[in-house]
């Protein structure tokens, strides 16, 4: 048994996942790191400007899934990565990298962070966010304006052309994957209950 936990919060869009996982990180302070899916997304350094805005970012087939696996690996074998960092006001990867540290908690986040197979595998407790379309949009809207330099017609445009429909067809069915579904976003009862679990799995390897 490893003494590493690993737990996985997918999604759809602006659901709430990242919001749950700072609150399972301060929980356990500096135990914990969060490996955001996000900044696994494929570099594009080479593609043009204006072909980057109108790719699909909500496909399994967006991110660079070798690399995350390798970097999950690596931790659970206590070495240290280099985390990519992603720029969305860009569409494309930032030259810089994170270093990130082996800890005895490893949160995945991202909406397609219960897609994965080989991750699933190894992973100790599945989470699904499931938050009501219209909320998620709606926070989109406002975090990709205020954030990330769209406009609402991009937005828009991007949440009917790409992200509903993904989020249907490869998003919500990984649901069934998860043994906690959080309704709603951020649920205190919800976050005590893992928190619960999170110590009954650290004890075991205390003394």
């Amino acid at each position: 048994m490893n003494e590493t936990i690993v737990i996985a919060i997918g999604g759809g869009t602006a659901s709430g996942k990242t919001t749950v996982a700072n609150k399972i990180k301060e929980m356990v302070s500096d135990d914990a790191i969060i490996l955001n899916i996000d900044n696994y997304y494929n570099s594009n350094w080479n593609v043009p400007t204006e072909e980057r805005k109108k790719m699909n970012y909500d496909h399994p087939n967006a991110f660079e899934w070798d690399l995350f696996k390798s970097h999950l690996k690596n931790l659970l074998n206590g070495k240290s990565v280099r985390m990519p960092v992603y720029d969305f006001t860009l569409h494309m990867r930032s030259k810089e990298t994170i270093v990130v540290e082996p800890k005895k908690v490893i949160i995945i986040d991202g909406i397609f962070a219960l897609y994965d197979e080989d991750i699933r595998k190894i992973t100790d407790i599945k989470i699904y966010i499931d938050t009501p379309d219209d909320i998620r949009f709606i926070r989109r809207l406002i975090r990709d304006i205020n954030n990330r330099g769209r406009t609402m017609e991009s937005v828009i445009n991007q949440y009917i052309s790409t992200v509903r429909p993904m989020h249907i067809q490869f998003v919500e069915p990984t649901k069934k994957y998860a043994d906690i579904i959080i309704p709603g976003g951020f649920n205190e009862v919800a976050v005590d209950v893992l928190k619960s679990r999170i110590d009954k799995h650290l004890n075991k390897y205390k003394n």
